[in-house]
């Protein structure tokens, strides 16, 4: 018997969902897996504790969120621990740790912002107030990757903005999760942010409930399609933030050991499985060689393995199925470009893991160039000039970031502003921050997260004239 949470206590069910290390394949627990008369019973609650919690104020949402990421705080090495369990990261560098650090960071932030009424007209005429209000049952559904700071980034601006929360981790890795919606649920009104477990099925139910009035998907583009095509029956609202196949473009004026860590980290945090990490890396032939050379050396360094062991820095794949998704794409570029590093993974062990591999000598039109890998191995293209670069680097379906490295800050600047991107930084990469908008062009998303601008995504618009 395994249990879930909804309408602010555990719920029984006999079907079991295992939970794998995907470090040794080990047993790390079980959630529930749960059926459509789950989602109906979490919409009920979720509709009853919506009636109350839309009339709390603003000071009184803002203190309950505080309270959560104070608990958080208080619980997190054990949530660091059952995340890296589950999802494989180490427990050091930005690994665990720093993801249960930066949810609280995130709700701290997110509980310090408003979107107080805007007078839009005030005169002989009449007064026109622009007003905010919260849309209902937000379903949030959320990847492996990093399962607390994004179910964090989803549920807190619905709860700040005075909805109420049903969120479905993946199968991958409920069981934090369902910790972390224990912890909340000892601060927040029954009901008011209930999780629901289980297979892909469970997602897809929750996309075209009638009850549920906005989903918020992290994931695959290919899965955000489906979501949004299901949505559509009932005209939900839709934040999605999907698959990114970012490209970073390396100027000839940079200085190659000065960069080499930015570049590893930008490639190969967590892995490579982030959405917005660097999956492309443009150099211009001026410094490719040099560029090459004190990457691998930098790479080479690295530790990777279990992540409960001291000094590990980088963990195993999460899942098999996106093992053989990056095996096989390492496979092909191998054949056709020049290796540099790894490529071979050993097989000895029962873990998923992928070593570092950067292979060079590839182009647009290479799978490992075209499709977004989210995992440790880096295409490297060679440039002669900047228009040739930028035109491959948005000569692709996906817009989520990108980045130019280069001491010409200006330069870099007005590169910059023609990749076509969401976010785009300038030495370095992927650094996203709670007070900057984040979100995609092309085929990575429609709407955005973070800021003032990711609250408003939880709200509809009123306007009352008198």
């Amino acid at each position: 018997m395994v249990l879930s949470m909804i309408d602010g206590k555990t719920v029984q069910t006999q079907k079991p969902l295992e939970v794998f290390n995907p470090a040794d394949g080990s047993l790390v627990g079980i959630a529930p897996r749960m059926e459509i008369a789950d989602i109906n019973r979490a919409v009920e609650a979720a509709t009853h504790a919506f009636s109350s919690w839309r009339e709390t104020t603003l000071q009184q949402r803002r203190k309950a969120c505080l309270a959560i990421a104070k608990k958080i705080g208080e619980h997190s090495e054990e949530l660091a621990q059952l995340l890296t369990l589950e999802q494989g990261k180490p427990l050091g560098g930005l690994g665990s740790r720093w993801e249960i650090g930066g949810a609280v960071t995130w709700t701290q932030y997110t509980a310090g912002l408003s979107l107080p009424t805007k007078i839009l007209q005030d005169n002989e005429e009449g007064r026109v107030e622009f007003h905010r209000k919260p849309i209902g049952v937000v379903g949030s559904i959320t990847p492996w990757n990093f399962p607390v700071l994004i179910g964090i980034w989803h549920i807190i601006p619905a709860v700040m903005t005075g909805n109420t929360v049903i969120c479905k981790p993946s199968p991958f890795t409920p069981l934090v999760t369902l910790k972390v919606v224990e912890l909340i649920n000892q601060i927040l009104p029954k009901g008011v942010v209930n999780c629901v477990t289980g297979e892909d099925e469970i997602g897809a139910a929750m996309a075209t409930h009638p009850g549920i009035g906005k989903i918020v998907f992290t994931g695959s583009c290919a899965t955000g399609r489906k979501v949004m095509a299901s949505a559509a029956e009932t005209m939900k609202r839709l934040t999605l933030e999907l698959g990114g196949n970012d490209a970073g473009i390396v100027l000839d004026d940079v200085d190659p050991k000065q960069i080499a860590e930015g570049l590893f980290w930008g490639a190969f945090i967590n892995s490579g499985q982030t959405c917005a990490a660097l999956k492309r890396l443009y150099i211009s032939d001026r410094v490719h060689d040099a560029i090459c050379k004190e990457l691998v050396q930098f790479a080479r360094k690295m530790p990777m393995g279990v992540g409960t062991e001291p000094g590990t820095m980088l963990g195993p794949i999460q899942n098999l199925r996106q093992y053989q998704k990056i095996e096989n794409l390492a496979a092909e570029a191998i054949e056709k470009g020049t290796l540099l590093l790894g490529g071979k993974p050993d097989k000895k062990g029962k873990g998923h893991f992928f070593p570092i591999t950067i292979v060079t000598d590839l182009d647009n039109g290479d799978r490992l160039v075209d499709e977004e890998q989210f995992g440790p191995v880096l295409p490297i293209i060679k440039f002669s000039n900047i228009e040739e670069a930028l035109a491959k680097a948005n000569d692709n379906p996906n817009g989520l970031g990108g980045s130019v490295w280069s001491r010409d800050i200006e330069r870099a600047r007005q590169i910059a502003g023609r990749m076509e991107c969401g976010s785009v930084w300038i030495n370095k990469h992927g650094m996203i921050q709670p007070n900057a908008p984040f979100g995609g062009m092309k085929s990575s998303g429609i709407g955005v997260e973070f800021g003032e601008e990711g609250l408003a995504e939880y709200t509809n618009i009123q306007v009352i004239f008198s």
